[in-house]
């Protein structure tokens, strides 16, 4: 069984394969270098063939769907960008990858977001779009998988909740069971290294229309207003108020989203930490720190990889998809069963129709 996942991170698109359930592949690309050339990718998993199955670049997340039946539809609802809006490289990168992979003749299937799930009730939809985008459902995917095996347990024993600490977003989700019942996304959870997170309505709205680049500013960075690495970030909040300012905003932010989950969950039995910042000593610490007052705090170990976790994420879910060793996981998260889009649950203007209607 040979399978590939792929995540588009904000800084690099990360290519994570199993033969097996071994390492086929473990690799990244500059989400810039594939918004220019998309036939980087296309050219990488050819060299791959042959594949049973990838798990491609979702975005916000679609059910279930073969690239052979993807549509023009789609891919707007897998990166919510509007027509006359500016060009994000990551979000161009999506949009041109995937229209390459469709013309390759690839056999890719594209996976939901957390909202799209059927383990997660209505009523935590309304008004939401970011509950955890597709890659953060491949993160909670590995965490699940990741927790049963180490301690031994079947996966309707875990209750967790995971956190994804990225260098653009954070977000939270709450695994119950061993499926996914709620989550928090980047742009609804607390400041992270770039996005500002959760936007007071005021402040949206004083900023007049929106645009998507927006969403990439506000955070740790736009705090400090300098250039900061995740490594210097701990150093430097010793040395400078406004760094001291970003770090305390981070921190307090993860820790607000994860207890706002704690209600939604039978019990918390362990906090997992995952993502690109959640590797950096010094943030690690102080977020264990904080979060053990939920539950005993651990990191998602996934394939001892290079590749972010939602791509190791992603290949084991193109692994249960296959009929390979994961298969009892995506049965059990239900990841066939999500329907719907990421604007059903909003109950303001009719948005879904007038977006749709434009022809976005």
């Amino acid at each position: 069984m040979r399978v590939v996942g792929i995540d588009p991170g904000t800084r690099s698109f990360d290519v994570f394969g199993l033969e097996d359930g071994r390492v086929l592949v473990d690799t990244s690309i500059p989400s810039d270098e594939v918004a220019s050339n998309p036939n980087i990718l296309a050219e990488l998993l050819k060299s791959l063939r042959p594949l049973d199955l990838i798990v491609g670049p979702s975005g916000y997340g679609i059910p279930l769907k073969h690239i052979s039946e993807i549509s023009d539809e789609d891919i707007f609802l897998m990166t919510l960008v509007r027509p006359d809006d500016v060009k994000i490289p990551v979000l161009v990168g999506l949009s041109r990858v995937v229209k390459e992979l469709q013309r390759q003749g690839l056999n890719i299937y594209f996976i939901p977001g957390v909202i799209h799930l059927p383990t997660v009730p209505p009523h935590r939809k309304v008004n939401a779009i970011d509950l955890g985008t597709a890659d953060k459902l491949c993160v909670a995917a590995l965490a699940i998988h990741d927790y049963s095996t180490r301690h031994g347990l079947p996966y309707e024993d875990v209750s967790i909740l995971v956190v994804e600490v990225g260098y653009g977003y954070n977000a939270v989700m709450a695994i119950d069971e061993g499926v996914v019942v709620d989550g928090a996304g980047g742009t609804r959870a607390g400041p992270g290294f770039l996005t500002a997170g959760g936007l007071d309505g005021e402040v949206a709205y004083l900023l007049g229309p929106m645009r998507k680049d927006m969403l990439f500013r506000g955070g740790v960075k736009s705090i400090v207003g300098a250039e900061l690495t995740p490594e210097d970030f701990f150093k430097m909040a010793q040395e400078k108020a406004a760094v001291k300012l970003a770090w305390e905003a981070f921190m307090e932010g993860i820790e607000k989203n994860v207890w706002s989950l704690t209600p939604v969950v039978s019990r918390v039995d362990a906090v997992l930490l995952s993502g690109r910042l959640s590797r950096v000593e010094p943030i690690y610490n102080e977020l264990a720190r904080r979060l053990s007052r939920i539950a005993p705090v651990e990191r998602v170990i996934g394939f001892k990889a290079k590749s972010k976790e939602a791509a190791q994420g992603a290949a084991l879910i193109a692994d249960g998809l296959a009929g390979g060793f994961a298969k009892k996981l995506v049965e059990h998260m239900r990841i066939r069963e999500a329907q719907g889009t990421v604007l059903d649950y909003i109950f303001i203007d009719d948005l879904k129709k007038r977006l749709l209607s434009r022809g976005a």
